[in-house]
C-alpha cells in the first residue's frame, strides 16, 4: 500500500498520460464529461501499474465513437448494446462506457442496459467499494462516493449497497469477491462473507462459463489460496467445485500432519513458486494449476480402512483424473486443457513407486513417453507434491527427483526421447512381414515400440530380426 500522498501524485501522473490526456481534452471539447473508473484509480493507491484503461461518460456510445475514431488508431462496439467502446491509441487499450443505472430481475445475472445520468450513479452500482472510484479528468477530481479509499487504506472487501442487495443483482459477485481476496490482499468484511453463506446457493444461476472464467482468474493469480478457502468458508464451493471441500476429512497416510485439502492447497501454492522459479516469463500455467489442485480429489472415493487403524486411497489418481474431466467438462473447460490436467493427475504418482531404487533406462523411457508434452508440467507437480515436515525425506525425495531429471536429459541426448518411436515404421512392418493394413501391423508396432523402450534404438537389420522372431513365435 502506498501512503496517500504518493497515490494522489501516482494519481495526478495518470491524469497527466498521453491516453488520458488526449481523451480528456477531446470530451471536453465536445461537450461531455469523462472520468477514469475503478481498477486504474484503486491501482495506483495500490502502487500497481495499470495494464488498461477503463472510463465512464455522460456521452451515448454513438457520441462517444464521434470523438475516438479521430483520436484511435482501431476501435471496436461489441459492448455497444452495454454502453462500452474500446480503442487502441498507441500501446494503450481504452474501453470507454456510457453511465449506467442498470437493473436486475432478480432471476439471472442479466442486467436491463438502462443508461445512467450521472457518474455518481454510475460508481453505486458496481462490485465492490474498493472499484467504485473515479478520477475526472482533466480537472484531476477523485470521485468516492462510497468509502472506497478507507477500505484501501484498511484492506477491506464490501459492496457500496448491502451485499444482500448486491449479491442478489449479480451472485457472479460473490465469485469476484474470492478473487479479489486473493489478488488485492483483502479481507471481506464481516457482513459481506455472512451474505455470501446465505446466498451460496444463487450461484446456481450463473452459466458454468461465467463460472469457469471467474475460477480461472483466481487460479490465474499469484496467491489464489485465500480466495479458495473463502470460496469454500462461504459454501460456494460446494456449488462450483464440489471436489475441493469434500477433501477436507480425508487423512492422507503420506503426510498425517495435514488433511487433504489442506495438503492441495500446499501442493498448489509450491507449484505456483515452481512454476514461476522454472519459468519466470512465461503466463500463469492455468492446467498445472488445476492439476495441483485437482490431483488428489479421488481420495474420497477411494478411502479404504486398512489393518491397524492405517488408511489408503489405492488408485485414486485414476479416480482422480475421471473425476477431474468430469467436473471440468461441467465447468466448459476446453477439450486441451481438460486433457492436460487428467493426464497430470493420472500419472502424480508414478515418480514415487520408484523412489526406493534405482531408475533403469527402460523406467525413464516409460515416464517420458507417458507424459509426452505434459513433461514439464509433471516435473512441477511431482515436486510440489512433497509437503511433509520431515526434512530428511523432503530432501531425499528432491534429490531423487533430481536424478530422474538429469537422466530424462542424458538420455534424451542420447536418444531423442521426446520422438521415441519403433525402429521401424507401419510401411516397413508390411514390406517385411508382407502383410496388408490391418489390426496385426498395429500389434507389430507396439511390439518394437515396447522393444525400443526397454533397450534403446536397434539398427534396422537387428529390428528386423526381433520383428521377424515376434511373428514367428506369434504363429506358433
Amino acid at each position: 500500500m502506498q501512503p496517500v500522498a504518493q497515490s494522489l501524485e501516482r494519481l495526478g501522473e495518470l491524469a497527466a498520460s498521453g491516453p488520458v490526456t488526449a481523451l480528456a481534452s477531446a470530451f471536453r471539447a465536445a461537450g461531455h464529461e469523462l472520468a477514469l473508473v475503478g481498477g486504474p484509480v484503486r491501482d495506483a493507491f495500490l502502487g500497481r501499474r495499470a495494464t488498461d484503461l477503463d472510463f465512464a461518460t455522460d456521452a451515448t456510445p454513438d457520441q462517444i465513437l464521434k470523438v475516438i475514431v479521430p483520436l484511435a488508431d482501431a476501435h471496436w462496439d461489441i459492448g455497444r448494446a452495454f454502453g462500452t467502446i474500446g480503442a487502441k491509441l498507441g500501446h494503450d487499450t481504452v474501453e470507454i462506457t456510457t453511465y449506467r443505472a442498470d437493473s436486475y430481475d432478480g432471476k439471472t445475472r442479466k442486467p436491463e442496459v438502462q443508461f445512467g445520468t450521472s457518474l455518481e450513479q454510475d460508481l453505486l452500482r458496481r462490485d465492490f467499494t474498493v472499484n467504485a472510484l473515479a478520477l475526472r479528468v482533466p480537472e484531476v477530481v477523485l470521485v468516492d462516493p462510497s468509502g472506497g479509499v478507507e477500505d484501501i487504506l484498511a484492506g477491506t472487501l464490501r459492496p457500496p449497497s448491502s451485499p444482500e442487495i448486491s449479491f442478489g443483482d449479480d451472485p457472479l459477485r460473490m465469485m469476484r469477491a474470492a478473487r479479489f481476496t486473493a489478488q488485492l490482499g483483502f479481507e471481506v468484511d464481516e457482513a459481506t462473507r455472512a451474505a455470501m453463506g446465505e446466498m451460496a446457493w444463487s450461484i446456481r444461476r450463473i452459466s458454468a462459463e461465467r463460472v469457469r472464467d471467474e475460477l480461472s482468474k483466481l487460479l490465474m493469480t499469484s496467491d489464489p489460496r485465500p480466495g479458495l478457502e473463502l470460496l469454500v468458508t462461504a459454501g460456494i464451493a460446494e456449488i462450483v467445485l464440489p471436489e475441493l471441500p469434500a477433501m477436507r476429512l480425508e487423512q492422507d497416510e503420506h503426510h498425517r500432519h495435514k488433511d487433504v485439502y489442506e495438503h492441495s492447497l500446499t501442493v498448489l501454492e509450491q507449484a505456483i513458486d515452481l512454476e514461476k522459479s522454472r519459468n519466470p516469463q512465461a503466463p500463469p500455467d492455468l492446467a498445472l494449476r488445476l492439476a495441483a489442485l485437482l490431483h488428489d480429489i479421488g481420495k474420497p472415493a477411494t478411502r479404504v480402512m486398512e489393518p491397524g487403524g492405517q488408511v489408503s486411497f489405492h488408485h485414486h489418481d485414476l479416480v482422480g483424473a475421471r473425476l477431474a474431466g468430469k467436473r471440468l467438462r461441467e465447468l466448459r473447460f476446453d477439450k486441451e486443457t481438460i486433457d492436460a490436467v487428467k493426464q497430470l493427475i493420472e500419472l502424480h504418482l508414478r515418480f514415487f513407486g520408484y523412489t526406493e531404487g534405482k531408475w533403469t533406462d527402460s523406467a525413464v523411457r516409460r515416464y517420458v513417453r507417458d507424459a509426452g508434452d505434459q513433461l514439464e508440467r509433471l516435473h512441477i507437480l511431482t515436486r510440489s507434491d512433497v509437503t511433509t515436515r520431515n526434512r530428511r525425506k523432503a530432501d531425499r525425495l528432491s534429490f531423487a527427483y533430481d536424478d530422474l531429471e538429469e537422466r530424462i536429459a542424458e538420455l534424451s541426448a542420447q536418444e531423442e526421447m521426446a520422438a521415441v518411436r519403433p525402429d521401424l515404421d507401419g510401411g516397413q512392418i508390411m514390406k517385411i512381414l508382407g502383410i496388408p493394413p490391418g489390426r496385426e501391423v498395429g500389434e507389430a508396432y507396439r511390439y518394437l515400440l515396447e522393444v525400443r523402450l526397454d533397450e534403446g534404438p536397434l539398427d534396422a537389420e537387428e529390428a528386423t530380426k526381433r520383428l521377424h522372431d515376434w511373428w514367428a513365435a506369434r504363429d506358433s
